[in-house]
């Protein structure tokens, strides 16, 4: 399963997130990783969250960013949520290459039982529709 957190810079989107890894890490069996662009969220996830910065690793795009996320996966099978932080940031703002990584993601989320939650900085109506096919609203 995949949910979007959407909205432009400033909307309050990594603060829902912070909710959601936080909520998530009191109510999950399993471990909770938040991924995020750079080191910003240190103080405010729950130390029980494992905490992953993509530029630690020069991910960029959305090919590194699927074999980033599937790495993370495979390196571990108790995970039982992934959260992340400026998607858009991360791989970028080709909206075409946005929905075919929500497709691979949507794939891996279902192999590995994991639930994936994205910030997006962008409103549903500059979306492609296909996104919603992977993908639901928060």
């Amino acid at each position: 399963m995949i949910s979007l957190i959407l909205g432009h810079k400033g909307s309050g989107k990594t603060k829902h997130l912070i909710s959601c890894v936080n909520e998530a890490v009191e109510t999950s069996k399993g471990n909770v990783i938040c991924v995020e662009k750079e080191t910003k969220l240190t103080y405010d996830v729950n130390y029980r969250a494992r905490l992953i910065a993509t530029d630690d690793y020069e991910v960029k795009g959305y090919e590194a960013f699927y074999g980033f996320l599937a790495g993370v996966c495979a390196g571990n099978h108790d995970i039982t949520d992934v959260l992340v932080d400026a998607t858009l940031r991360i791989g970028g703002r080709d909206y075409n290459a946005l929905a075919k990584f929500f497709e691979q993601v949507y794939e891996l989320s279902e192999v590995h039982e994991t639930a994936f939650v994205f910030t997006v900085s962008a409103d549903k109506e500059e979306l492609p529709d296909s996104i919603f096919n992977f993908c639901k609203i928060l």
